[in-house]
């Protein structure tokens, strides 16, 4: 009767989304934490993965590729089918499952941690340039704290002899104006927007190389410190700050989104813009660019092999449905639809500079920070109390970019806490928060430089390119052919209640990987050295952009022979020692010790104590005749620091 109490207050009354047909569980992972509610995790995941990235990186594809309809969606769409849920669901299922970040969860395959250490990486260089963005941003948004934006107008002590607005000309002398600038281009004079010389001349004051970084820009810099210190407080309580912050920074953009929606299409020339955005051009369809720019848009607005799904998913409890139009299918689709709806806002806004520009929309179409911080500004010039839109564009900017700023640096501090593993960190680690977001704001000083621009989209253009799709490859043949496919798919049934559809089976073990193989062949073919506007990287700054790329791929290699040599794995022979390498640690399996049942249940064995995990099939043999009598009241310590007796589970 005792054991069966203690057993009860032990494992509670609340179901918590255990599966059908087992014990009563808790499962709150009191020790390392929890999201507060399913909500909290999908808006995190959303606010993940819809970035900066669908404002102006999934327009300008849709455009070039085709169109909505048309020639680029197709792929599109197959791509999102057989590549992106699939590895977006693995990833949530990875992390779940063993409630580790993306360095812990390589106990599955020790040899394999490289990759880890390769997602790490990723973030690091992502979340250094992403911020930098975010505070260019911020500093948008104050400078549009006015009752006239500053880049209105060619009469600022910035602007050149070619500097020419069109706000408070009709029509007729704008079209008269362009007649003007194309006799101006025979002759080498190129026409330059009053929001673009305020980029280049006045944020910027950019410099003419990329190793001339020239002084800091001071306003710049102390945005980039507000930005830190913003994701900072967000995050000084890890998941159960963030997750409260999330209700607002995943959900505002879309209001800010329907409002200029509602703004833009009733503006004239609206409607030529949306024409544009929706033209199918079928005869691409074939063309190789049009797939391989749908399958890398796929892959990385989606956030694979940033280490960021597995880290957001490990906070989740153990059986939540992570499958089920909940979690994978949701998140992937509202990426999805988000950068279809923005394509509408953006197209009616351009269809209206257009319009007033007396050009094609074609001609003020951009992409990257051009199209965020030079075609936008110049069009809201021209809408009515245009400060006011202004306002809530950039601040829609910084929302966007927050959400995924906090899964990037939650990623690094998840790491690092996971690593060290010991319960000091555990309690300080708001301290590990400071710590890394000191560091990302002191190591993104260099890009608020003249120059900053230049290194800027070096990183984005290298660091986060090839080696995401190496990364993710990797990832998938681990999973599925090395720690095996069957052991992988029993341990999702155990911990949502069924196994993966046989759909997800059949593409992790074969669709994605050659898709993922398809999108680093076309990476490769594609490459063409990196340019800003007329400036071309000199040759040593691409050596430095492909040793950004090389320094994540890099660490799985390293890692692993490290491995091999510093931990003196058993067997005499090759074959043997690379057995043991690859075989899952024995700690490997669920946190929490309630979890651990079947394949891991908790019993020990010799093996175990010589620090390799014995076969999973023989766990489960010992006998009660090995154990004496006193053993019965052996207690072991549990994740949240009650204890128990395992044989009362029986």
């Amino acid at each position: 009767v005792i054991i069966r109490l203690e057993f009860n207050k032990y494992s509670g009354s609340e179901q918590n989304g255990a599966v059908p047909g087992e014990a009563v569980k808790k499962d709150e992972n009191t020790r390392r934490g929890n999201w507060g509610n399913q909500i909290e995790f999908v808006l995190t995941s959303v606010g993940y993965a819809v970035g900066l990235g669908n404002v102006w990186r999934f327009p300008y594809l849709c455009y070039r590729n085709g169109g909505v309809p048309g020639a680029f969606m197709f792929p599109y769409f197959i791509m999102l089918v057989f590549c992106g849920i699939p590895l977006f669901f693995m990833e949530l299922s990875f992390g779940q499952f063993a409630s580790l970040g993306c360095l812990g969860v390589w106990k599955v395959s020790p040899m394999f941690k490289g990759v880890g250490y390769g997602m790490m990486v990723v973030s690091t260089y992502i979340g250094i340039y992403y911020n930098v963005v975010i505070c260019i941003a911020f500093y948008y948004f104050f400078m549009s704290m006015t009752s006239l934006l500053p880049w209105t107008y060619c009469n600022n002590q910035w602007n050149t002899k070619d500097c020419s607005g069109v706000v408070g000309t009709s029509y007729a002398n704008a079209t008269a104006l362009m007649s003007n600038f194309t006799e101006l281009a025979n002759r080498t004079v190129k026409r330059t927007s009053p929001s673009e010389e305020y980029w280049k001349y006045y944020v910027l004051n950019i410099s003419d190389d990329i190793g001339n970084f020239g002084e800091v820009r001071l306003p710049i810099l102390g945005c980039l410190a507000v930005s830190w210190v913003v994701v900072f407080l967000c995050l000084i309580r890890g998941v159960k700050s963030s997750g409260k912050v999330v209700y607002f920074t995943a959900t505002f953009p879309y209001v800010v989104l329907t409002i200029l929606f509602i703004r833009g299409i009733t503006l004239d020339g609206a409607i030529n813009g949306i024409k544009y955005y929706l033209t199918p051009q079928w005869q691409k369809i074939l063309d190789a660019k049009v797939w391989g720019d749908a399958a890398s848009q796929i892959f990385y607005s989606l956030g694979c092999a940033w280490g960021g799904l597995i880290t957001m998913a490990s906070y989740n409890k153990f059986h939540n449905n992570c499958f089920r139009y909940r979690d994978s299918i949701i998140i992937s689709v509202t990426n999805c639809a988000t950068s279809v709806y923005a394509g509408f806002v953006i197209f009616s806004i351009l269809g209206f500079m257009a319009h007033n520009l007396g050009v094609n929309v074609a001609d003020v179409a951009d992409h990257g920070p051009g199209l965020a911080f030079v075609a936008y500004p110049e069009a809201l010039t021209l809408l009515p109390i245009s400060p006011l839109w202004s306002l809530l564009f950039f601040f829609m900017l910084i929302l966007l970019g927050l959400g995924t700023q906090f899964c990037l640096l939650e990623t690094l501090v998840t790491a690092i806490v996971d690593e060290i593993g010991t319960d000091w960190i555990i309690r300080n680690k708001t301290y590990v928060t400071l710590g890394v977001a000191i560091l990302g704001f002191l190591l993104g000083v260099p890009l608020t430089t003249q120059a900053g621009i230049y290194w800027l989209l070096l990183m984005d253009n290298y660091a986060a390119s090839f080696s995401l799709v190496v990364i993710s490859c990797i990832m998938c043949v681990c999973i599925m052919y090395v720690y095996g496919h069957v052991n992988y798919f029993k341990d999702v049934e155990m911990m949502l209640g069924f196994p993966p559809p046989v759909f997800f089976r059949i593409c992790w073990r074969f669709i994605s990987p050659v898709i993922i193989t398809f999108i680093l062949v076309f990476t490769v073919i594609q490459y063409k050295p990196i340019t800003y506007n007329n400036y071309i990287y000199p040759g040593w700054s691409l050596v430095i952009g492909f040793l950004m790329a090389l320094s994540s791929v890099i660490c799985i290699p390293i890692y692993a022979r490290k491995l091999r040599q510093l931990l003196g794995i058993e067997g005499r022979i090759s074959k043997q020692r690379l057995k043991n390498a690859v075989k899952p640690h024995h700690t490997w399996g669920p946190a929490l010790q309630e979890h651990r049942i079947g394949r891991y249940a908790p019993t020990v064995s010799p093996s175990a104590d010589r620090g390799v995990e014995a076969p999973l099939h023989e766990k489960e043999k010992e006998t009660e005749t090995e154990k004496k009598p006193e053993e019965i009241s052996l207690t072991i310590q549990g994740s949240n620091g009650s204890t128990h007796n395992p044989d009362t589970t029986a």
